[in-house]
């Protein structure tokens, strides 16, 4: 049975052991500390009795008290954590229904809301920032995440109807591409238009699905050469598959605008709004456009066209911005026949023979005619969609662009490091379950999370150690500011802090 002794040092303290009597003989099992006086010597004393039952099933009938007390010269830091941020990100995973998805899952999507880095470089700052610790052979299992992508789009829509109370009369669609360091081609990683502006290198293109607010519902990686246009049928064909009670409107830009795939939306049922090129359409159809505009500002249109139903509207402020841009273009053109040079990418310049070029008035005078004036193609009747709910659902593409520039600066989704397929893969799902939780936030809150981070980085967890008894006392840094905030009432119904 351990027993705890005092022996007087040759210094004249008082050392704490726990020992074993074996007959009128100490074996010493473990020194605690010593003591120089009366108030460290109960404080060594507990230590011992803590260690006893520890180390043993020993139990005292009569426990001493805990530590409760430190003395300031006997403090020294050993440590500060921000686990308070930890705790409120993964409660808003929670909050999203992704609390069942994989631990390693959520830790880097978490590290991509903190600090997006390289996945080696999560795992350091999990284990400095939090405590959580990680064997770098995670890497053969990050590629195993791809399982969860279904489950995750589907706790999304969930979470967009529900909580987010999201009305599903239309979703907005839109692409983008994401580079990688390499030069190297595969399948996947293929050079094509580059919306990052790095044509040399080796890119995938990403399809978003979002909802009218920006919400992320689904997305798909193609290779980097694919069209835009024929990335959406797929996607939203899934989407309509999965959820077959919800029946949106699909949204998408100009850049989608392809006949063959407008004929396939119409084909399948599919109700769409898309951007409409109009410098691509007759000149016959745009006098009678810019006859029915008659240049006042406010005025909308519907005509017949190719792609369904046209419908147009002229701004004032958009005529304006635009006759200025068509003046440069036209004096630069005047400039190059002037030097009988064609250019590189010279607007409405056009070669007469080899070495002499004019000036394109034919295409001047159908540019001028649809100054101010933006066009948008849908399948639905103006019974079914007035011409102002048309433009009006147009108009919020810019909540998919800003989710992509979300991604993009806040999470760092780009460049990719990564070199087969399924880690790539698994790095677009991490990315988007991080912008699951940033959208979720944001639209909660109404913060960004750049405003966000700061809030929950400033709550930290100093870790203080009594020289003496080696125990360790966490101290939190002052909440008040945090619960003055907009996401207070987040912080009261994780229950984050105490009172």
């Amino acid at each position: 049975m351990f027993s705890v002794r005092k022996v007087k040092t040759k210094s004249g303290s008082t050392a704490v052991q726990v020992v074993k009597y074996k007959g009128h003989t100490a074996q010493v099992y473990q020194h605690i500390g010593s003591a120089k006086n009366d108030d460290e010597l109960a404080l060594l004393r507990i230590k011992a009795k803590e260690w006893i039952e520890e180390q043993t099933a020993q139990i005292s009938l009569f426990p001493d008290p805990k530590q409760k007390t430190l003395l300031v010269e006997r403090g020294e830091c050993i440590g500060v954590t921000h686990r308070f941020a930890w705790q409120f990100f993964m409660s808003c995973a929670k909050e999203c229904s992704l609390g069942d998805m994989p631990s390693l899952l959520l830790d880097l999507a978490i590290m991509r809301l903190i600090e997006p880095a390289s996945k080696l470089r999560s795992l350091t700052l999990l284990s400095h920032y939090f405590g959580i610790k990680y064997s770098e052979r995670i890497y053969r299992n990050i590629p195993k995440l791809l399982c969860c992508k279904t489950d995750i789009e589907q706790h999304a829509f969930d979470l967009a109807s529900e909580k987010l109370r999201e009305p599903f009369f239309f979703v907005l669609y839109d692409v983008t591409t994401l580079y990688f360091e390499s030069f190297k081609e595969d399948e996947l990683k293929v050079s094509g238009f580059s919306k990052d502006n790095k044509p040399q290198q080796p890119q995938i293109v990403i399809g978003l699905l979002v909802t009218q607010s920006g919400f992320p519902l689904t997305y798909e990686v193609f290779s980097g050469n694919t069209f835009e246009g024929n990335t959406m049928l797929q996607i939203v064909e899934n989407f309509i598959h999965r959820h077959k009670s919800a029946k949106p409107i699909i949204v998408a830009d100009a850049a989608m605008l392809d006949e063959e795939r407008l004929i396939e939306l119409q084909q399948k049922n599919i109700s769409y709004i898309v951007g409409a090129r109009l410098a691509n359409t007759s000149l016959m159809l745009i006098k009678k456009i810019h006859d029915a505009l008659q240049g006042v500002n406010g005025t909308v249109s519907r005509f017949q066209s190719k792609h369904g139903h046209l419908i147009c509207d002229f701004s004032l402020k958009r005529y304006k911005k635009e006759t200025l841009e068509l003046n440069k273009q036209v004096l630069k053109a005047e400039e190059l026949v002037a030097l009988q040079s064609s250019g590189s990418k010279a607007k409405f310049v056009k070669k007469i023979t080899k070495e002499t070029v004019a000036l394109n008035i034919p295409l001047i005078e159908k540019r001028k005619l649809l100054l101010g004036i933006k066009g948008y193609c849908t399948n639905l009747e103006e019974s079914e969609l007035s011409n102002e709910q048309v433009i009006s659902y147009y108009h919020q593409l810019w909540h998919i662009e800003q989710s992509f520039r979300m991604s993009k600066n806040d999470l760092k989704v780009r460049p990719i490091y990564h070199r087969n397929e399924d880690p790539i893969r698994s790095h677009v799902l991490i990315c988007f379950v991080s912008l699951m939780i940033e959208k979720y936030l944001e639209l909660v809150t109404g913060l960004s999370l750049r405003d966000i981070r700061f809030l929950v980085w400033d709550i930290t967890e100093s870790h203080i150690q009594d020289t003496l008894t080696k125990e360790v006392f966490v101290f939190r840094s002052p909440i008040s500011k945090i619960m003055e905030s907009p996401i207070a009432c987040l912080v009261r119904k994780w229950k984050l802090l105490p009172h």
